[in-house]
């Protein structure tokens, strides 16, 4: 038998398994699958047993079965079933390179304890998967679902064009035009959703003159429509900015360079740790103009200015900082997205003629109080995000926004080493009394989310995780700051807080970089804007409601390379939070990673 052949057959035998649902094949039983006749299914499977693929054993009534050489390798096989009409893609045990390419195209909708994926494709994935032509996404759904029904196949190419029908453009004496590709849309569907405030009026039956100002609320609209807008707009680059970097880029890094500066726009999506804003500096020196950055809070401004002065030949008197402590607008202007939305600030932005604006932790764009924030308008527009998941599905308004997705391929960055996969467990704790699950029956609401994030029982596995854990640096993150405090006390460990100074904050944090403070309880204030140290294991002992945004921050602690690092999600059994713990690891999932689940005995005494 050639190699071939046996793998043709090694697929057909755990075909004919999954179908049967059984752990192991009679004769006779495959010899029905595979249609063929008997003396040549054995002749194969013999070979089979000869290869150590599969065993062999003779029942009492002489009729033999076959197996896998480990009992549940059939059953862990993966397996891919597509509902077209609805879009749906369910795939069990899925590998590594099944759930990287679905995360280009597709969307994880749920997921399942005993190993199932479900997806979802929705128009805006559609609309913003990384591929040149039509046909390169059309191949990569053939390589997961095999083969394409035609109405898929029609939707896919429908939605792939509706994402570039209409696009801005400059006209030549300088104000922007609306472009459609036929006048039925521009007459059915732009001039019938957009008005006098965002139209000046027709300049032929497919442009339309734009009035200033309005090309976000524009993008915003079309895209309700179903029909995202491309933006070509020639805008100026502003005053000139030249300096030198230090950096040495990786590969892929140069790669989501090259791809920005080709596309003068875009999202770079990479994980925690791949070296997101070092990126973003060589692309602000390539650009080459002065250059806006946009960040949520005071605390990543300030490591903005640090990263800029450390990796760049820019002086100390070309970066300012635009915030609530200190109003300085320099060539580099870093400033929170709360004070560039604000009315009496906002004209010192749009006055300026920005070469580059990146807004940093993308996500929060289309909160209502940032989004004044995305209409600033420059030539390039770079966005930055490990996790660009909303929980209210506005993340494609990111999108549209901004720029398309760059460097979403989280596996190849996985599995080159670049940055560490941690192995990541949801571990359900039990009550620990019948009263405590009672309480929970009776609660409602918010009292109820709180009482199972706050189970002793989840102080107790804690206990035994750093027992586990002798000599690891360990993050534990708590969304209550009664649970924290307690967690504190209990352990004897710091516990760092929206109250705590930031005096105090730095001081803990170097503390436990350089191995001082080996545990340290940090509450929601860490989930973004704070320059958090790496851990060897993260604990998440209580969250947002399952906020896929929250996991892949708090899970993105343990991401840079090194030996190992361990994630544990706790949830209490027969509560909300085994959903929730579900969800907030979704987004991880999609990405390629593998999520595990153990319950843990005892409780109800």
């Amino acid at each position: 038998m050639t190699t071939a052949d046996a793998a043709g057959w090694l697929e057909q035998f755990f075909a004919a398994l999954q179908r049967l649902g059984e752990p192991v094949v009679t004769t006779a039983e495959l010899v029905d699958v595979v249609e063929d006749d008997e003396p040549s299914v054995v002749r194969n499977l013999e070979a089979l047993v000869r290869a150590d693929h599969i065993g062999t054993r003779r029942l009492p009534t002489g009729e033999r079965i076959w197996f896998p050489v480990e009992w549940t390798a059939g059953l862990e096989r993966e397996h891919v079933v597509c509902f077209p009409d609805e879009r749906i893609i369910v795939v069990e045990n899925p590998e590594q390179y099944t759930r990287a390419l679905l995360s280009q195209f597709a969307h994880l909708e749920a997921t399942t304890g005993d190993g199932a994926y479900r997806y979802r494709i929705r128009p805006v994935d559609v609309w913003h998967a990384p591929y040149e032509e039509f046909e390169q996404l059309e191949g990569a759904v053939v390589r997961v679902i095999g083969d394409l029904d035609e109405g898929l196949a029609s939707w896919l190419a429908d939605q792939w064009q509706r994402a570039r029908r209409f696009r801005l453009i400059t006209h030549p004496d300088g104000y922007t035009v609306l472009e459609a590709v036929t006048p039925e849309l521009m007459g059915n569907v732009a001039r019938q959703v957009l008005d006098e405030e965002h139209l000046h009026g027709p300049i032929s039956d497919t442009e339309s003159w734009v009035v200033e100002g309005s090309e976000a609320a524009i993008k915003r609209s079309l895209y309700e429509e179903g029909f995202p807008v491309q933006d070509d707009r020639d805008l100026d680059t502003g005053e000139p900015l030249a300096f030198e970097t230090e950096l040495t880029l990786r590969e892929y890094q140069t790669r989501w360079v090259d791809t920005f500066m080709e596309a003068g726009a875009g999202v770079i999506v990479g994980p925690p740790g791949s070296g997101k804003t070092i990126t973003a500096v060589e692309i602000m020196q390539r650009v080459g103009g002065e250059t806006l950055v946009l960040v949520p809070s005071r605390e990543l401004a300030a490591q903005w200015r640090d990263v800029i002065l450390s990796q760049t030949t820019l002086g100390q008197d070309q970066i300012g900082e635009y915030h609530g402590g200190t109003k300085q607008l320099r060539p580099v202007t870093i400033a929170t997205y709360h004070i560039a939305s604000m009315g009496r600030h906002r004209h010192l932005f749009d006055d300026r003629e920005w070469g580059l604006i990146v807004t940093d932790e993308v996500q929060h764009i289309p909160a209502d109080v940032y989004r004044g924030a995305a209409t600033l308008q420059s030539r390039f527009r770079l966005g930055l995000s490990a996790s660009p998941v909303r929980e209210d599905d506005k993340e494609a308004e990111i999108f549209t926004l901004i720029g398309p997705p760059i460097g979403t391929d989280w596996s190849a960055l996985l599995e080159a080493g670049y940055v560490l996969e941690p192995e990541l467990e949801i571990r359900y704790v039990p009550w620990t009394s019948t009263t405590d699950r009672e309480s929970y029956d009776l609660a409602e609401g918010h009292q109820r989310r709180q009482l199972a994030g706050m189970n002793p029982a989840k102080r107790d596995e804690i206990e035994r995780l750093l027992d586990a854990h002798p000599d690891d640096p360990v993050l534990i993150f708590v969304d209550w700051l009664d649970q924290g405090r307690e967690y504190a006390d209990v352990l004897g460990v710091p516990f760092i807080s929206g109250e705590t100074r930031h005096a105090e904050r730095e001081r803990l944090f170097e503390a436990f970089r350089n191995g001082d403070e080996r545990v340290l309880v940090i509450s929601r204030v860490g989930d973004e804007g704070l320059d958090l140290p790496d851990a060897s294991v993260a604990i998440l002992a209580s969250g947002l409601g399952g906020s896929r945004r929250q996991g892949t921050q708090r899970v993105g602690r343990t991401m840079r390379p090194a030996a190992s690092a361990s994630v544990y999600v706790l949830a209490t059994r027969g509560s909300v939070e085994e959903d929730f713990a579900r969800n907030q690891l979704r987004h991880l999932q999609g990405k390629g990673m593998k999520v595990s689940e153990t319950t843990v005995a005892g409780g109800e005494e």
